[in-house]
C-alpha cells in the first residue's frame, strides 16, 4: 500500500517541475564549436580542390571508411594546383567513428569537418558520400574545375600564402625550423 503512494509522491514531484524536453526535428539545438560531423573537401579561393589525391587520410583511418584514388592533372583538365588530384573520394559513414584522425593527416588542410549531425539513411549505399557530395559549395567568385591556376603560377603560391602563412610575399619559402624545435609544441624532435 505505501509502496504505491511512493511511486504517486514522485509522479506528483515530477509534474510540476520544468521540462527538459528538446522538440528536435522542429527545434535543434546548436553544436559545439568543436563538433565532430560531416567532412567537408575545400577548395582554394579560385575554386580549385585542395585535395591533391595524396591518400594519407585513408592511410591513418582506424575504421577503413575512406578511399581515394587519386589522378594526374594535366594542362589540359586541371583540378588542383599540384600535380595531382583525387579523381574519386568516398566516405562511408556507415563506416566512420568520427574520430578526427584523417583530418590531422592531411598535409594540404583540405579534409575538414562540418558542424553536421544529420546523417541518417534508409540504405547503407546512402551513407557512402562521394567527392561530389563532400566538396564545398563554389562561392561567388570561384570557378568550377577544371581550369587554369588564378591565384600563382605554381602550386607553393597557394599553399605557401594560405591559413598557415598568409603574411608570405608571393613564392616565398616557409621558414625552416631548427631539428630540435617542431611546428607543433606538443611533438618532441
Amino acid at each position: 500500500m505505501f509502496d504505491s503512494i511512493k511511486g504517486f509522491g514522485v509522479t506528483f514531484g515530477h509534474m510540476f517541475k520544468k521540462r527538459v524536453t528538446i522538440k528536435y526535428p522542429d527545434v535543434k539545438a546548436p553544436t559545439q564549436p568543436r563538433y565532430h560531423g560531416r567532412h567537408v573537401l575545400n577548395r582554394h579561393p579560385d575554386g580549385l580542390e585542395k585535395c591533391i589525391g595524396c591518400e594519407l587520410c585513408a592511410w591513418a583511418c582506424p575504421a577503413d571508411a575512406i578511399f581515394v584514388e587519386g589522378a594526374d592533372n594535366t594542362e589540359q583538365a586541371r583540378f588542383s594546383p599540384g600535380e595531382r588530384y583525387a579523381a574519386d573520394y568516398q566516405i562511408n559513414y556507415a563506416r566512420c567513428i568520427f574520430c578526427g584522425l584523417c583530418i590531422e593527416a592531411c598535409p594540404t588542410r583540405s579534409l575538414t569537418m562540418s558542424n553536421e549531425y544529420e546523417l541518417a539513411a534508409d540504405s547503407r549505399n546512402a551513407l557512402i558520400f562521394t567527392k561530389e557530395q563532400l566538396l564545398a559549395p563554389l562561392l561567388p567568385g570561384m570557378e568550377q574545375p577544371p581550369h587554369d591556376m588564378r591565384l600563382g603560377e605554381t602550386d607553393t603560391d597557394y599553399y605557401v600564402q594560405g591559413p598557415d602563412n598568409p603574411g608570405a610575399s608571393k613564392g616565398a619559402e616557409r621558414p625552416q625550423l631548427p631539428a630540435t624545435q617542431s611546428r607543433h609544441p606538443e611533438v618532441r624532435a
